[in-house]
């Protein structure tokens, strides 16, 4: 796995979190994510997570997109239904976007997922963006860029592929150190 401390040149953007978090709610809301969202917040890892409270539309909210720009890290926890939801790839459009124009560093978790059928469409994975080219039709082109952003996703050596709770802690000591570092260099600037 990549470490998580190492700097960015363009990190010097004024962050509203440390670590934005990205996920299937109805896949891991209430076990995985909830385990990684209590461990951040006891670490002093100021996190946003979807609290179910944010208004579904057709596009992500204005609130969402914001807390998306505003975050140092984003975690996305790619699970079996993740690319079912519109919503989930539309933060991960934005996600990816951030991390090109400020520098955000993204940390994909696949929980239950195989890496490899996410980069080749395979699987529960593929399954979702062949049933998504069915109903957009008329939008194929926002589909295939959801079908890029596999390519675009940063897939460390080995993966994190059932990740356990000890790459958990050492993951989330990584982001705390740089979260810190971060908050250190602003006050001093």
């Amino acid at each position: 796995m990549a470490d998580p401390s190492s700097s960015s040149s363009s990190s010097f953007f004024q962050r509203s979190y440390d670590v934005f978090l990205s996920f299937r709610g109805e896949d891991t809301r209430n076990n995985f994510t909830a385990h990684l969202y209590k461990e951040l917040r006891i670490k002093g890892i100021n996190t946003f997570s979807d609290d179910d409270k944010l208004e579904r539309g057709q596009v992500i909210s204005p609130a969402l997109v914001a807390a998306i720009k505003n975050s140092m890290f984003s975690i996305i926890v790619l699970s079996e239904n993740y690319a079912s939801s519109r919503w989930c790839l539309e933060e991960l459009v934005k996600i990816l976007e951030c991390k090109e124009s400020r520098g955000q560093r993204v940390l994909p978790i696949f929980y239950n997922v195989d890496p490899s059928d996410v980069r080749k469409h395979m699987g529960k994975f593929g399954e979702a963006l062949a049933k998504h080219e069915e109903n957009f039709k008329e939008n194929m082109g926002r589909v295939q860029i959801w079908r890029m952003l596999s390519l675009k996703l940063p897939i460390y050596p080995g993966g994190i592929h059932g990740i356990t709770f000890l790459e958990l802690a050492s993951t989330v000591k990584g982001i705390q150190t740089v979260a810190h570092n971060q908050k250190h260099l602003q006050v001093h600037q």
